[in-house]
């Protein structure tokens, strides 16, 4: 984490990250081009690049939505979020690009704008078969292009958390028009039906693991702990929680990470500040806990980033019994520093 809207400074895993990103898009465009060419010889140059460049951001659209319930599900996926923005951006670059050559190949010839060409070129927006799909894309692209302009912690800062989020939800119904318009364009043009088949199954496959990964956590997020006389909770025992880790428990409706770290056990709200990541999904590095969507810091004991820093989440006061851990249902105010339970000391209860 660095200051001034630079969520993450540019370092080695990053550059990795972005050398794989584009070299895998390449070699896919490549890959794509000379298979096209050696089955279908007669296809025109331009025409396969409309194709590779079009087919590359739908796949690279799939990836992006699929790494947020896998993370969920395993945290082995949770490096492939620290590089989802580039994702994203890259995502729309070659959209761009698709679009923009597609435009100019098939409208760039008559009297009409090119763009006006496309709006009225096909006039059966009654017809569900014959619909202008073209226009699903359009649409789609102009939401990624809100989402891509707003991929800077800037926005972020001051659109504030819950209207860039909401505005970022957009990836999905983008996701939905892009379904209608690869599926329409492949039934108008294409009578194979593989394309409609493979579109078919990206959309099974996305449906399938967010349904997957929501019902896992609607199902944590339901369980109820009654708290004792004092207002705590039972929420695991300490052999639970790796050392420098923590644990993900539901108390009154909210998620509270808890975490191990040095002999001692302290809870914070399970939200980052950054972009609501989980921060019991992270772990403490240099006494800090880190989140692991963006590198985001916290001390376990206040809930606050270091100097110079701002950011600030609710702590929860915490105590041992035995093994066993229980943490105040009630939140403190965030920022508010609370004396971590130290293992080995005996309370009674």
């Amino acid at each position: 984490m660095s200051h001034a809207y630079k969520a993450v400074g540019w370092n080695r895993h990053k550059i990795v990250y972005d050398i794989i990103l584009l070299a895998s898009v390449v070699l896919y465009l490549l890959i794509f081009m000379t298979v096209a060419q050696a089955f279908s010889s007669n296809i025109e140059l331009r025409g396969l690049r409309i194709r590779a460049y079009g087919s590359a951001a739908f796949i690279l659209l799939h990836v992006i939505l699929s790494i947020g319930p896998l993370s969920r599900l395993n945290r082995r996926f949770l490096p492939l979020l620290y590089n989802r923005r580039h994702m994203g951006v890259t995502m729309f670059c070659l959209g761009l690009y698709h679009a923009r050559e597609a435009l100019t190949w098939y409208h760039d010839y008559g009297s009409l704008d090119p763009l006006v060409s496309l709006l009225v070129g096909n006039a059966h927006y009654g017809d569900f078969i014959r619909f202008p799909f073209e226009i699903l894309g359009l649409l789609a692209l102009t939401i990624l292009f809100l989402m891509a302009a707003t991929s800077h912690d800037f926005w972020l800062a001051n659109l504030t958390a819950p209207v860039w989020k909401a505005l970022h939800q957009g990836v999905y119904l983008a996701y939905g028009l892009l379904v209608g318009h690869v599926v329409l364009g492949a039934v108008q043009t294409n009578k194979h039906p593989f394309l409609t088949v493979a579109v078919g199954a990206g959309l099974l496959w996305i449906v399938t693991i967010h349904l997957i990964a929501g019902s896992r956590e609607y199902k944590s997020d339901r369980q109820t702990i009654k708290a004792n006389e004092e207002g705590f909770v039972d929420a695991c025992s300490v052999t639970e929680i790796a050392e420098k880790r923590g644990k993900v428990v539901t108390i009154s409706g909210e998620r509270v990470a808890v975490f191990k770290y040095d002999g001692k056990i302290a809870a914070v709200s399970n939200v980052c500040m950054h972009q609501n990541g989980p921060l019991g999904e992270g772990k403490i590095i240099n006494g800090c806990i880190t989140c692991p969507w963006h590198g985001y810091n916290y001390v376990p004991e206040t809930g606050a980033s270091p100097p110079p820093f701002t950011e600030k989440v609710p702590t929860f006061d915490v105590k041992l019994i035995g093994d066993r851990i229980l943490v105040k249902a009630i939140p403190n105010l965030p920022g508010t520093r609370t004396e971590p339970a130290v293992i080995g000391e005996i309370e009674s209860a």
